[in-house]
């Protein structure tokens, strides 16, 4: 049986994507099209496909641009935005934690900005029976950034930053890649997650990600992350002008597909 949907969804999109330059030098991250589409607008789409009603936006890195192309509804999604005036030197957390009052509202999906996916992914997170749930998929050797471990019953045991293929050895453990989509419950969102947040905002600490937090709170404050396997789903995390390549690659079929098929 299905999990409910969440009526809110936190979006991230605050950050400079430097990477993608000379893409984003006029526009931000968020705004980059796939095959035509904004990375953010495809985020959008699903989220009100699924049944979410209200979505705040995180915005910085011209967040002119974003509030102008998003407006303050798109379709039945009402869309408002926190604004961080600090963006250029804070990490991901930072800009979670200005998002803090949305996350205290409920049941809540956690997105990061520059992750272009199908809608299959959202019903996976809510199809798992878990309280709280992360998106993740095989790490491939194209693939770079943070991972996890898991369990045999499918909890993420721990996390490993800045991984590449160097870290895929054949004896090692699995890793699979964080997707940067998230489901979190009411009681988790207000008992550990934004404590956690105030916490850190609190101790100065400015440059934390995302991923750092959820490992703290995995690993050392026994927060019981999920993980739904989306191993067949269509998706990818966009980071630079290559990231950008593979996934209008993957997007081009409706069906998952390697974007570096073997040569015949």
């Amino acid at each position: 049986m299905a999990t409910d949907t969440p009526q809110n969804a936190v979006i991230l999109a605050a950050g400079f994507g430097s990477r993608l330059r000379p893409l984003t030098e006029l526009r931000p991250k968020p705004l980059v099209e796939v095959n035509g589409t904004p990375i953010l607008y495809n985020a959008l789409h699903n989220l009100e496909a699924v049944g979410v009603q209200q979505v705040p936006i995180v915005v910085g890195y011209r967040k002119d641009a974003i509030q102008n192309a998003c407006g303050s509804r798109f379709g039945d999604l009402e869309i408002n935005y926190v604004e961080s005036s600090v963006f250029d030197r804070t990490g991901s957390a930072h800009s979670l934690w200005l998002a803090r009052e949305a996350l205290l509202s409920g049941d809540c999906f956690l997105l990061e900005g520059d992750v272009f996916f199908e809608e299959k992914v959202l019903h996976y997170l809510m199809m798992d029976q878990a309280t709280d749930v992360a998106a993740v998929a095989p790490f491939e050797e194209y693939m770079e950034g943070s991972a996890v471990l898991l369990s045999d019953s499918g909890l993420i045991t721990a996390f490993r930053m800045k991984q590449t293929a160097e870290n895929l050895a054949p004896d090692g453990p699995r890793l699979f890649k964080t997707m940067n989509m998230l489901r979190f419950s009411t009681t988790t969102l207000r008992a550990t997650l934004v404590p956690a947040l105030n916490e850190i905002v609190g101790s100065g600490v400015t440059q934390a990600y995302t991923e750092e937090l959820l490992a703290h709170l995995v690993e050392r404050r026994g927060l019981q992350l999920a993980a739904a396997r989306c191993d067949r789903l269509r998706w990818y995390e966009i980071d630079s002008t290559e990231d950008l390549l593979i996934a209008e690659r993957i997007f081009t079929s409706p069906i998952a597909i390697d974007p570096f098929p073997a040569a015949e």
